[in-house]
């Protein structure tokens, strides 16, 4: 939970690609933004948002090809809460229907969450909607990596937002990609106050990060953080 809901559908959304592998969607209202990773045969979706507006993102990928020839697509969530799960099943059925292969992967933490579709966490009711739990095929812990194709995201577990909180890191030696969540944001944090945030955690979390080199962060709602360091140099002077 990290968006402000603004309201309706825009007229057009706009995607933004680091390529070769990387496509932005901005996420609708209250919706995180949904990133696609491509490598060959295989994709990576990271977030799902509400599942209120999966069209909308899935006309831009089907529209535009970034799914042709796709033969699997690993669905990963960066935590627990329902503006990052809700289209986790609603995009798996649209894939399915489409011939391709769907797989659930998360931290651990975030896995049991949602396996046990616990709504103390998830947090579903607040938007007026249940979530549908479902099976996490891909248990991860801190230091795992996760492949799509030949590319390797190195997972870092990010506790403070919620306890499952998790980044990827992609270095496909073009650029280096740093995928946030709700952990931090160009300017902000993601809050602490609700179920298994820890404020403490989170300045470790945020202190570990920059410890990356980072030509792009992608974060869980708004824009992407261009100057890595000096953003979390920034929210760290705040956060006590």
């Amino acid at each position: 939970m990290g968006a402000n809901y603004t309201g309706g559908l825009p007229n057009k959304i706009i995607p933004i690609e680091v390529p070769p592998h990387v496509l932005m969607v901005r996420g609708i209202g209250w919706d995180s933004n949904v990133y696609l990773v491509r490598d060959g045969e295989e994709a990576l979706v990271i977030d799902t948002g509400t599942g209120v507006n999966w069209h909308a993102y899935t006309k831009i990928w089907e529209g535009e090809g970034y799914l042709t020839g796709v033969e699997h697509v690993t669905i990963f969530n960066t935590h627990e809460h329902f503006d990052h799960v809700g289209g986790n099943t609603v995009l798996r059925r649209w894939l399915e229907e489409r011939g391709i292969k769907v797989s659930f992967a998360a931290h651990r933490i975030t896995a049991d969450v949602l396996e046990r579709g616990d709504d103390g966490i998830i947090l579903s009711y607040f938007y007026g909607r249940r979530f549908e739990p479902h099976p996490v095929g891909l248990k991860l812990d801190d230091g795992d990596t996760l492949k799509v194709g030949s590319l390797e995201l190195l997972v870092l577990h990010t506790p403070g937002h919620t306890a499952g909180s998790s980044c990827l890191y992609l270095d496909d030696g073009r650029h280096r990609i740093m995928f946030t969540g709700d952990t931090v944001f160009k300017g902000a944090v993601g809050r602490t106050d609700l179920p298994t945030g820890e404020g403490w955690a989170l300045r470790e979390s945020l202190e570990r990060l920059a410890e990356f080199d980072v030509d792009f962060g992608f974060p869980g709602h708004g824009g992407y953080i261009k100057d890595w360091k000096e953003n979390l140099n920034e929210v760290m002077r705040w956060l006590l």
